[in-house]
């Protein structure tokens, strides 16, 4: 399994990613990365979707997080299954109180290549016992490797997916922590209208 971030870093990453994201990208449905500080009571959801049906859910709960990715092209997709099925192994483990969350319909728990989880209080990230064949992997280092611990990795990928050139300070400035505002927004993307983003923004860290 790839290494995952601490659960409250992982956060962090997740909503400054969303907020980058919504200054390069106008139209919501066109973003790669993406957050609802407020998807219900106390309950947050980050959503990494490439646009080619690759997506992965992060949902953020009292009773800890678990995640549900899909890689289209895995050998563990459901839809490369003789019948349509989940794999085996990908949700036996996973405990009842982080599973439930994924019965909510626009989550597609069936439409999944691997699931991981963390419950509330525990030291370790989870999946479940699931076999692999040789030659074949989950998606997950695919849809994990999105997950962008540094700004530099942040700006190498969307140097290239907005195809315009960074600039690099302030994506470091945001990721270091400083509160973003319209001189940052104005500098990255000159083309956006920074109130607007600034009001989407200030929703990701209410």
């Amino acid at each position: 399994m790839k290494q995952i971030p601490e659960p409250a870093e992982l956060k962090h990453l997740l909503k400054i990613q969303a907020a980058l994201d919504i200054i390069f990208c106008e139209e919501d449905w066109l973003r790669y990365h993406m957050f609802d500080n407020q998807w219900d009571k106390n309950i947050s959801l980050a959503t990494i979707d490439n646009g080619a049906g690759d997506v992965l859910f992060i949902i953020f709960t009292e009773a800890g997080i678990i995640m549900k990715g899909f890689d289209h092209e895995s050998f563990l997709s459901p839809h490369a299954r003789e019948e349509f099925e989940v794999y085996p192994g990908i949700y036996d483990q996973t405990p009842h109180s982080l599973l439930k969350y994924l019965e909510d319909e626009p989550l597609e728990k069936e439409e999944v290549t691997f699931c991981i989880w963390r419950e509330t209080g525990a030291s370790s990230w989870e999946m479940g016992d699931v076999h692999i064949p040789n030659g074949e992997d989950d998606g997950s280092e695919f849809l994990l490797g999105a997950i962008y611990t540094t700004a530099d990795e942040y700006i190498e990928w969307a140097e290239c997916y907005y195809e315009q050139t960074i600039q690099k300070e302030i994506v470091k400035q945001i990721y270091s922590g400083l509160p973003i505002n319209e001189e940052m927004i104005n500098c990255l993307n000159p083309e956006r209208d920074a109130q607007n983003a600034l009001k989407e923004i200030s929703q990701l860290f209410d």
